[in-house]
This record gives C-alpha cells, structure tokens and sequence, in this order.
C-alpha cells in the first residue's frame, strides 16, 4: 500500500509544482498590477496644438471626442478661449484631482500668460474624482461657481446615473462653450427623484476590492494547496517500509 501511495505521489508532483507556480503569478501580479495603472502628470504627452480630448481612461467614444474637440477648435478660433478635457484611470499614490489637475495645468502651461484664457476639465474614472481650473482671462465669464458647478454637477450627475461618460462630457462641452461665447449659462441637468444623490461616489475602499478580492482567492489557494505539497513530498521522501 505504501508503494502505491508512492507511485501515486509521485505522479502528482508535476501538477503541485505547476498549481504552486500559478498561485506565485496569481500574487505576483494583483502586488504589481495596480501601480503600473497609476497615472502621474510626467507620463502625460506634452500639449500640442490639436489636444483639446486626452481620454487616457478610455471612455469616450471615438465620434464623441470628435465632436468635442470640434466644438473646442471652434470656440478657440472665435474666443481666443480654450478647452481641454483629460480623463486618467488612476492617479498615483497620494495624488488628488485637484493636485493633479493643477500640476497638469502649470506643466503645459507654465506661465501666466499661457494660462490666461485656458480651462482645463479632468476625471480620474476609478473614483469618478473631478477637478477644472481655469486661467484669469476666462474667470469673467466662467466663474470659479459655474466652472465648479460643470465639474461637480454637470459632468458629475450622468456619472452618477450609470456612469454615462459620453453624455457628461458632451453635455459639459456644450456648457463650456455656451459659457466661453458669451452666451447665457445653460445651468446644470436637471436632478430628477429618482437620481440617487447620495452614497454614489465610489469610495476608496470599493475601488480596491478588485485588488482585495484577487489577494483574498491566492492566499486561500495558497493556504490549501502549500500544505497538501509539504506533506505529499514528505511521503514520496520517506523510505519505504517494504525495503
């Protein structure tokens, strides 16, 4: 029996060996897996004449993000006022929207003057954070309470209505430029019952129960299957009692 256990043993160890290789990749990758998706101002492209939509966290569509940048091409040419919209998937450890979107701001445009007639509008799309900052020619038309209310409202209430970033982007767009031409402030959508107010921010601990749930499912099977090895090459190295 005891010879039998052995050969039986011995033919599993291939497989222990590969199902204990697999749980070390399984941890390996929920460790590194969520600072490569984190998002700092340096890895961001410089500013060129034809950015007005830097959708890093893909999620705006193709024809959308053509019409808003038209849109934003338009007012530049007839306003001397430009818009930009970034989106992030995640920002990087300790980071805000607001702190980000300030050094994203002073990088591409670092004088005062650059600065003077830009808006710039970000979303980091793992909170759903939002974050505008504006320079001092546009403050006269877009003031710090209608810029605060498109980013707070505006873009915020669609989110919260199933993430709809399509319709939150082209509604702030439409708001922008309105605002920018001199025309009346359209005012932010209209908050019907039913739209949940609040609790529909995702908080940080929800955004890492990915992570947490992949740690969770490779310590269990590290749990259950490290032991079971130990003890089966303990018995494949033991001298057999028929000897």
């Amino acid at each position: 029996m005891k010879q039998l256990l052995k050969q039986v043993f011995s033919s599993q160890k291939h497989l222990i060996q590969l199902v204990l290789t697999l749980v070390t990749v399984i941890l390996t990758t929920s460790l590194f897996a969520t600072p490569a998706l984190a998002t700092g101002v340096y890895q961001l492209p410089s500013l060129t004449a034809d950015t007005w939509v830097l959708d890093q966290g893909e999620v705006i569509s193709r024809l959308n993000e053509g019409k808003i940048s038209s849109a934003f091409e338009d007012l530049a040419k007839q306003t001397n006022k430009q818009v930009r919209i970034v989106t992030v998937r995640r920002l990087d450890y300790g980071e805000t929207p607001e702190s980000f979107t300030k050094e994203l701001f002073e990088k591409w445009f670092p004088t005062k003057e650059a600065q003077a007639n830009q808006t710039l509008l970000v979303i980091d799309t793992v909170t759903n954070g939002t974050s505008i900052i504006t320079g001092d020619e546009v403050k006269p038309l877009l003031t710090d309470a209608i810029a605060e209310s498109v980013a707070t409202e505006t873009v915020s209430v669609p989110l919260r209505n199933g993430n709809k970033y399509n319709q939150a982007f082209l509604d702030a767009s439409d708001r922008l430029v309105a605002v920018l031409s001199g025309k009346a402030d359209p005012g932010p959508p209209q908050v019907t019952e039913n739209v949940q107010v609040e609790g529909t921010y995702k908080k940080a601990e929800e955004t890492n129960q990915g992570n947490a749930t992949a740690w969770v499912v490779g310590l269990l099977i590290a749990a259950t299957v490290i032991p079971m090895a130990t003890y089966y090459i303990y018995q494949i190295n033991q001298p057999s009692s028929d000897g």
